[in-house]
């Protein structure tokens, strides 16, 4: 079995944060496992993947570890690093997550929860105690991140920025064309209506084909308003995409609608698609109802005036 090329180990002090930084982990695709005894930790590394999960060797692993692991020495545990780094060749980070003592405090009184190393006393005394047994792996992290002034959702962005994985963490993005004739979609994050384009529809030999064919592509494109149009719509999202990646979404979905949903949508889903991906991204095209069948009482033509 090839091992993790990453083993992140997250430690520090009870009300932290500990919780949000594996959970954010999770969402960026690395594997958690949290308060495993450590005694465990190299049969975990040994252990053999289920079949079908040959990919997950390649994804970091985060172990999460705090004062109330099985075994729990601080001294130890950075003795056992060492030797995962000298034994097996593993790249292990160390993340200390620190926090003010009065700020904790506060946490642990707003949340009305125990100090799990004070169960009957103040939480300042847990605090302390927490904070003397875990001096030497603060001491010896890679990287500490006070978390006195953070917000759940600051902690999310910090663990975002700094253990993002190129290939992992990128939101699973969907480009989709519809019909508004048959409903709009409910998980549509963007949604672009393309009913102000030339419609195939009316032109008997373009409407049993699709947006996927190219004399209904050029009927499309030979609207005034489309290149233009489509050109800002592919603007835009090379703007957005990244900005939602950077908040966390683990699935993006942009929405192109027409009345029927054979034609403009899915001739623009489609363009726009390979425009994202020859800019690095990597889209999957849904169209839902490219094999609906055409209705003549759903698409509108201008009263009196030319094709829509």
């Amino acid at each position: 079995m090839t091992q993790p090329k990453t083993i992140l180990l997250l430690s520090g002090l009870s009300g932290a944060g500990k919780t949000t930084a594996l959970k954010t982990l999770e969402d960026m695709g690395w594997e958690v496992v949290d308060n495993i005894p450590l005694v465990l930790l190299d049969r975990l590394l040994d252990t053999p993947l289920a079949e079908g999960h040959a990919g997950d060797d390649e994804r970091p692993l985060a172990l999460g570890i705090d004062a109330r692991t099985r075994g729990f020495d601080a001294s130890a545990i950075v003795q056992r690093i060492k030797a995962l780094r000298e034994r097996h060749g593993h790249d292990v980070e160390t993340l200390y997550l620190d926090c003010s003592g009065t700020e904790l405090e506060r946490r642990f009184a707003e949340t009305r929860r125990r100090h799990p190393l004070a169960l009957d006393r103040p939480a300042a005394d847990g605090i302390a105690r927490e904070r003397e047994l875990t001096e030497p792996l603060r001491r010896w992290a890679t990287q500490v991140i006070d978390t006195t002034s953070f917000t759940s959702n600051a902690l999310q962005q910090e663990m975002r920025s700094r253990f993002s994985v190129e290939g992992l963490s990128a939101p699973v993005l969907t480009i989709l064309s519809f019909g508004y004739s048959r409903g709009v979609p409910r998980n549509a994050d963007l949604m672009f209506d393309m009913r102000f384009l030339r419609n195939p529809h009316w032109e008997e030999d373009l409407r049993p084909k699709t947006g996927l064919d190219p004399d209904v592509a050029a009927y499309i494109q030979a609207d005034p308003a489309y290149e233009d149009a489509v050109g800002r719509i592919e603007d835009l999202l090379l703007l957005l995409l990244p900005r939602y990646a950077e908040g966390g979404k683990a699935y993006i979905t942009v929405a192109f609608g027409c009345t029927g949903g054979k034609h403009r949508s899915v001739h623009v889903a489609t363009r726009v698609a390979k425009h994202l991906q020859e800019a690095g991204f990597s889209p999957t095209v849904l169209h839902r109802n490219i094999e609906s069948s055409p209705q003549n009482s759903l698409e509108k033509r201008r009263p009196g005036g030319p094709k829509a």
